[in-house]
């Protein structure tokens, strides 16, 4: 459970609750002694659940801080191996590249020949549909 108010704001709550108790209290619970043990059990409940709340929010906000610290941390000494490791990427990446370079020329100077002529093929095919569409059009 985690809770977006401060402690100032809590205990202002708090007071008030308890201000609204005793003026109810003062006004129609004070005369019988079963309806003061009651609002002393009530106090006694509220005062144990406002210090487990007040607990609560001290934990976590401890516990955030310690998660900040350790990222940050955690971030300060992954950072180098981070540079170490993206140098080697890069390495690498070159390094493939010089070994594909000559490989992918080999292939384009195969296959060049056959793209040329396929082309010219193409550009045949291309002048006789435009020859018998301008015959057709006659």
């Amino acid at each position: 459970m985690q809770y977006n108010r401060s402690p100032p704001a809590i205990m202002k709550y708090s007071l008030i609750a308890t201000i609204v108790v005793l003026a109810l209290a003062q006004g129609g619970f004070a005369q019988d002694a079963s309806d003061l043990e009651r609002l002393s059990q009530y106090f006694e409940e509220m005062k144990t659940k406002l210090i487990a709340d007040m607990t609560e929010i001290i934990h976590s906000q401890d516990l955030a801080n310690q998660a900040q610290a350790f990222i940050e941390d955690k971030k300060t000494q992954l950072q180098p191996l981070v540079a170490q490791i993206q140098e080697q990427l890069r390495s690498a990446a070159t390094n493939v590249e010089e070994q594909i370079r000559p490989l992918t020329a080999n292939v384009q100077a195969q296959l060049q020949p056959q793209i040329d002529s396929f082309q010219k093929q193409m550009e045949a095919v291309f002048d006789k549909l435009s020859k018998q569409t301008l015959a057709l059009a006659q």
